[in-house]
């Protein structure tokens, strides 16, 4: 890996914002009732080296590996510090995993030590943690974990700061992050300080962040898009991190917030536009825009309402975002820009430019990133960001991670002539039907996603005909349903929606049905991963002969 001469660890980024912009504010933390606490530099850095020292004094060693499952809090950000300043790895668990995935990350990673902090179901997790973890009580822990373990608040008040912090080589390991895999056990991805810290630099310069910029933390931490866009960014640059209370309370957090650099999933732009759309049909949005005296304040009110007025950069990772709730951003003169990138490489990978986004493409090569198209189309990539392996796993290592540095990222695609990338489908996603046709299913999803009502879409076609597309209904919608007629007009709107999509699709592609489903698609029930994508192998499982039996009946079925 090639690495800036300038470049230096996330704690010596701390030590620097402590000294020079120490008592600016660092992070606001919700703490429920409409009671906020600000964190200055200062006392993010006083805090982790106080939380290292007692991670010292409770028998952590050098290089000993250190978990954390918690929902996003600014503690979050501090213990990860913490267990680097203490000379340790740091482990994050989606605070969503069931207590099977629980036991199986912690006795692979060979975690000693464990912080919980806010979670909405500690209950189907904490039977996972294996006996002889020592467990520590982040301030938001549910309340449980607060009576037996020991303390956050306590530890602060009754510890003294660590003075002399590790000092790690940017090629000590920093993090095992484990995937959220659609399929089978999740992959411990090594990640060294290099990595994390050239990357963190690299993003500060890619979107212009400024100190006084302002993000907001909602999705998963232990994910490493949020990790490097937020926590390692945040470091090197000290721009302002608000933290979400949670779901219900996010339209205020944002608005709150008021971010200038927004990141977010496909599903979260979808909810966007789908509730504006409700609010302001697009047919009548058009109008008004047409309006010169109405068009900036239409504008100016919409985005204002997702709290998203003052935002300077919008991007969307994860997944590919529908054509169709791209350009209806654009006509609000926000460009969403999407970008590419994986657990494996950092999410540092691919992005799209201001004024060079052509939709359907993930932009082009990020600064240190290299780019081919291998066998089967199959997307290539040599980062800066790449894994330094898998833990425990060499077999694996060698298979996704070639001797000379490129990383097999199991996704197809094409490169243009200006070197942007356009993602085809996944190696493993795209099914021949029986015709012998290939039909990638993600596209398509996209396409059904933006009909508002519908959570998610799920394409299947192996060996079939024809693809047919499960459909996922959002609570709001399945509520709506119970009303006398909604079911009738809901069910014409599908069909319509059916016959607009396979007039975008080739002959092999279209869909002969679509099969709405009475139950929700949850990281609970095992249908999608922490990171909201679909499980697909899980979802053709559960739902089994059945699809063939529904897929004779053209249009729409509903699940009895």
């Amino acid at each position: 890996m090639i690495t800036d001469k300038s470049t230096i660890t996330p704690l010596k980024a701390l030590a620097r914002l402590r000294s020079q912009q120490g008592d600016a504010v660092a992070f606001v933390q919700p703490l429920g009732g409409g009671e906020l606490r600000e964190y200055t530099w200062k006392q993010v850095d006083e805090e982790a080296r106080k939380i290292a020292a007692y991670l010292q004094s409770i028998g952590m060693q050098k290089g000993d590996h250190v978990a954390l499952v918690s929902k996003n809090c600014a503690e979050w950000i501090i213990t990860d510090v913490a267990i680097w300043m203490a000379g340790g790895v740091s482990v994050p668990l989606y605070p969503t995993l069931v207590a099977e995935t629980v036991r199986q990350i912690l006795e692979h990673s060979e975690s000693k030590f464990l912080f919980v902090g806010k979670l909405d179901d500690w209950d189907i997790m904490k039977a996972g943690v294996p006996d002889g973890v020592q467990q520590i009580a982040l301030s938001l822990a549910p309340a449980d974990v607060l009576k037996d373990f020991p303390k956050w608040p306590d530890i602060i008040r009754d510890t003294a700061p660590l003075l002399e912090v590790n000092a790690p080589a940017l090629t000590d390991l920093a993090t095992i992050v484990y995937t959220s895999g659609t399929t089978g056990m999740p992959k411990g991805v090594m990640h060294d300080f290099e990595g994390l810290s050239t990357v963190g630099e690299k993003m500060i310069k890619l979107y212009d962040l400024k100190p006084d910029g302002r993000m907001i933390s909602y999705l998963p931490l232990s994910h490493v898009a949020e990790r490097v866009a937020v926590e390692i960014a945040v470091l090197y640059v000290g721009n302002k991190i608000f933290f979400a209370e949670s779901l219900d309370t996010f339209g205020e957090d944002i608005k709150r917030a008021q971010p200038t650099v927004f990141f977010a999933v496909p599903r979260i732009w979808s909810k966007f536009y789908q509730k504006a759309s409700e609010a302001l049909p697009p047919k009548k949005l058009n109008l008004l825009l047409k309006i010169p005296i109405v068009n900036k304040i239409i504008k100016k009110k919409i985005l204002g309402a997702m709290g998203l007025d003052e935002c300077r950069i919008a991007l969307s990772g994860a997944a590919a975002l529908s054509p169709e709730i791209i350009a209806w951003f654009k006509k609000l003169d926000l460009e969403i820009l999407e970008g590419y990138g994986m657990t494996e490489n950092l999410a540092w990978s691919h992005s799209t430019e201001e004024g060079d986004q052509q939709i359907g493409w993930v932009g082009t090569p990020n600064d240190g990133v290299e780019c081919r198209i291998g066998d089967g189309g199959e997307i290539l990539v040599r980062s800066v960001g790449n894994l330094k392996g898998y833990y425990k796993q060499p077999d694996k290592t060698a298979e996704d991670l070639t001797e000379d540095g490129w990383l097999h990222t199991g996704d197809v695609g094409e490169i243009d002539g200006k070197g942007r990338l356009r993602i085809t489908g996944r190696v493993k996603e795209i099914f021949k039907t029986e015709k012998g046709k290939y039909v990638a299913p993600a596209p398509i999803e996209n396409r059904l996603s933006t009909m508002p009502g519908l959570e998610l879409a799920c394409v299947i076609g192996q060996g079939m005909g024809q693809p047919v597309a499960l459909l996922n209904l959002t609570p709001e919608e399945q509520e709506r349903l119970s009303k006398d007629g909604e079911k009738e007009r809901f069910n014409k709107e599908l069909e319509k929606l059916l016959a607009r999509v396979n007039e975008e699709l080739d002959p092999h592609e279209r869909l002969t049905t679509l099969i709405v489903c009475k139950d929700a698609w949850t990281v609970e029930n095992n249908l999608i991963t922490p990171t909201l994508k679909l499980k697909r192998n899980e979802i053709e499982k559960r739902y089994g002969d059945a699809i063939v039996r529904w897929s004779k009946t053209r249009g729409v079925v509903w699940e009895a």
